[in-house]
């Protein structure tokens, strides 16, 4: 039904008919209730000659619908009615007038529609510029970072197998643990990617339903845990009941990838504080490293696929799974942002309390 109605919209020639049609009925309701009471009249066919022109393309339909307003006036309205009188003063006059006011009015939207037009265009332009300069990003990003824990991979079964009987068991065990690590980050990436891929296909829009932000919060963080067991972590967040619209998955892997970034690229044995804060039409997430901090000239790009840690475990580079994050908090009509403070690094993101319920 609301397909049908858009292309009626679109349909010029409904959209005269249609207002023609109205503002007659209107016109015939006023002569009704207040006999001879023409230019009132007049005034609703030139509402109506104003809509037609405003939403129909082109000069014609307006100028069909001055002509039929006139005569309509003319026939249905001017005494005697039911009659054409050509020869009644001023009614030159009124077909100009109404003639006129249809050409400006069809001119200024004309001028408007293509104006609107073109930075519609531009702004496409725009978005699928950084579209393809994210992929690009992205592409380079991931050429790097596949190759060397894939290197890695193969070195350490290579070693296992190939001097297996000269390894001591604790020699194994690091190869093993190595070879794991290192397929449980590229599972991780994959995961990462699969996510873009799923948030791009929907248009950049994600469904969301009202989820508990504690919830949340504990079960990224739980799972962060059974990743990196090591990890140190403390959570603050208000005694409130929070909840807010979301996909709790996307987000979870957002929190989690801003906690494995801190504790992986901070350097640090302090632990990351990941902190909520509540305002009144937003909810923002803090995670907080006292670590080395940022390359304040990579911060502009941090977000784009491009790593912005000077770190020499280069296979764990940030660059990619923080422009997962960029992509999933935007489709949640979000904002992330990166700074330094005095002590190390501060990741934050902000999701709107009112957002997107497709669930």
């Amino acid at each position: 039904m609301n397909d049908l109605f858009s292309v009626l919209k679109k349909n010029n020639y409904f959209v005269t008919f249609f207002f023609l049609a109205v503002c007659t009925l209107v016109a015939f309701l006023f002569a009704h209730v207040i006999p001879g009471n023409s230019p009132n009249i007049a005034l609703v066919y030139i509402l109506g000659l104003i809509l037609i022109a405003r939403h129909t393309d082109g000069y014609r339909y307006g100028i069909f619908a001055a002509l039929f307003c006139v005569i309509s006036i003319n026939y249905f309205f001017t005494y005697p009615y039911f009659k054409l009188n050509f020869t009644l003063s001023g009614y030159p006059v009124t077909f100009i007038g109404m003639l006129t006011i249809t050409i400006i009015t069809s001119a200024t939207t004309t001028r408007l529609k293509k104006q609107a037009l073109l930075i519609s265009e531009r702004e496409k332009v725009l978005v699928e510029a950084d579209k393809e300069k994210m992929k690009a990003n992205l592409l380079r990003a991931i050429s790097h970072d596949l190759r060397t824990p894939l290197t890695s991979i193969i070195g350490a079964a290579s070693s296992y197998t190939e001097n297996s009987n000269h390894l001591t068991e604790e020699e194994k065990t690091e190869l093993v643990t190595q070879i794991n690590d290192d397929a449980n980050w590229l599972l991780n990436m994959v995961e990462n990617l699969l996510t873009v891929t799923r948030i791009q296909n929907d248009e950049s829009h994600v469904s969301t339903s009202l989820e508990v932000v504690e919830e949340v919060v504990s079960e990224a963080v739980h799972r962060l845990r059974k990743r990196i067991p090591h990890a140190k972590i403390n959570i603050s967040i208000p005694e409130a009941f929070l909840m807010v619209p979301m996909d709790p998955l996307l987000i979870e892997q957002v929190i989690m990838n801003l906690l494995e970034n801190a504790v992986i690229h901070s350097e640090s044995k302090q632990a990351v504080d990941l902190v909520v804060t509540d305002s009144s039409d937003s909810v923002t997430f803090h995670v907080i490293d006292y670590g080395k901090g940022l390359d304040e000239d990579k911060i502009p790009s941090l977000f784009e696929g491009q790593s912005a840690s000077g770190s020499s475990d280069s296979h764990k580079g940030m660059g990619i799974g923080l422009s997962i994050c960029k992509t999933i908090i935007q489709a949640h009509n979000g904002t992330i942002c990166a700074f330094n403070h005095e002590n190390g690094a501060e990741f934050s993101f902000t999701l709107p309390k009112e957002g997107i319920h497709e669930s």
